[in-house]
């Protein structure tokens, strides 16, 4: 069984037993409930589509703690002038487990 959900504007495939990793968000919390279901395929029969999205359908994660993705530099550079600045980014994630998917 698996679902498609919405977040923060991407779509993300799950099943029950994944470990993801999503945007961070604001608010400390133990688990996360995705109510923007946008599929659900069974394992058996056809697959739900929503309009968006599925009335009723839920899937429920744990959050597994906040990490960091890897280092990304970021370079500027002006040929002949002398010009040169290198920073970097690092974005934080949240890292979930998928817990139930229901509907």
């Amino acid at each position: 069984m698996y679902a498609i959900v919405e977040d923060s504007g991407t779509q993300i495939i799950v099943r029950e037993g994944d470990v993801l990793e999503v945007d961070l968000r604001g608010e400390d919390q133990d688990a996360i409930v995705f109510d923007r279901v946008l599929a659900i395929k069974n394992d058996d029969g056809p697959a739900k589509l929503g309009t968006p999205y599925i009335d009723g359908a839920s899937v429920k994660a744990e959050v597994m703690g906040e990490i960091k993705g890897p280092k990304i530099d970021v370079i500027k550079f002006k040929r002949r002038k002398g010009y040169k600045r290198k920073t970097g980014h690092r974005q934080s994630y949240l890292k979930i487990k998928i817990n139930e998917i229901t509907g």
